[in-house]
């Protein structure tokens, strides 16, 4: 029996409200509707105690609708993965391999042979309708834009209106063959992948895209060094005092930051010679000192010549 249908019928046994329910069990109001129009799937039962709190209010047995949210749950996830995702449509895959760049295709069309609507195809299908869609939201209005890719794909100006419509609300799992006639042949030219860094280079259809080009890089980066501080160039380029300092020096003075602030040459002369400085740093303990600081050896353990 469904969760909601036994709470809904408390209330209505009790004369109670989802407003003394919400208060019960510690929740919004808004919450409790949520749940109770099926808008929200029912939570986890072993991460909340609000089945706990509302059975005690609603003054039904101890653990009941814990159990029938956790059927509920189960129910859903099994309906979810009766119909997983399943391969594109061979038109589609043919279109985005033969528009894939000719030193990759062989390589590419191997891999999503090997892993039918796998990671790669999801993430290059993806993208490329991510571009298009972007396009053809902008010139959702351009009259002129909508018949020229109407002519290109050999249908009628309405009939180029509905695709549209139906095409910018697609997804991945979604895309159809009409979407590939319609827009991805026509304003897709080339694209090509690196598949050590995911990199993607999109080349669309210059007639009809005046920006064509495109480029998506998946790849994580070190963080872009600062422009080096103006006071540390002009104290470098005294050779008198900076002319002595070693690259691991001064690759410690240009890491040092300001919040802001400018300082001078003479700032970064002082710092080197802070950094030089033996007095402002511990030297690391040496074995004789650590011998020291353990105290005298206990006699037992002194060895003694054999007579």
């Amino acid at each position: 029996m469904d969760v909601r249908l036994v709470i809904k019928q408390r209330l209505e046994e009790l004369g109670l409200e989802q407003r003394n329910l919400a208060a019960a069990a510690e929740v919004t109001e808004s919450y409790i509707s949520q749940l109770l129009t099926g808008k929200k799937l029912p939570p986890e039962p072993s991460r909340t105690d609000v089945y706990e709190k509302m059975g005690k209010f609603l003054k039904l047995p101890g653990g009941k609708l814990a159990k029938l949210a956790d059927h509920q749950r189960k129910e859903v996830l099994k309906r979810n993965l009766v119909d997983p995702p399943k391969p594109l449509f061979k038109e589609v895959r043919e279109l985005i391999l033969r528009k894939c760049a000719p030193a990759k295709e062989k390589q590419i069309r191997a891999i999503f042979e090997k892993q039918p609507f796998g990671e790669l195809e999801r993430l290059v299908t993806q993208k490329l309708l991510d571009v298009v869609k972007r396009v053809a939201k902008d010139e959702l209005s351009s009259e002129t834009w909508l018949h020229l890719v109407a002519r290109l794909s050999g249908r009628s100006y309405e009939a180029m209106r509905v695709s549209i419509l139906e095409f910018v609300e697609t997804d991945v799992f979604n895309v159809s063959v009409d979407n590939n006639v319609s827009f991805l042949d026509p304003l897709v030219e080339s694209w090509d992948i690196d598949l050590a860094t995911f990199s993607m280079g999109i080349v669309l259809n210059r007639r009809l895209v005046p920006d064509y080009a495109k480029k998506f890089e998946f790849v994580e980066r070190e963080p872009l060094q600062p422009e080096e501080e103006p006071g540390l160039k002009e104290f470098l380029r005294y050779q008198s005092v900076s002319g002595d300092a070693t690259e691991e020096e001064i690759e410690f003075l240009k890491k040092l930051r300001f919040n802001g602030k400018c300082p001078t040459p003479l700032y970064y002369y002082r710092e080197l010679q802070n950094l030089r400085d033996p007095l402002h740093f511990r030297a690391p303990m040496t074995q004789t000192v650590q011998k020291k600081n353990a105290g005298p050896v206990p006699a037992e353990r002194v060895s003694r010549p054999h007579a």
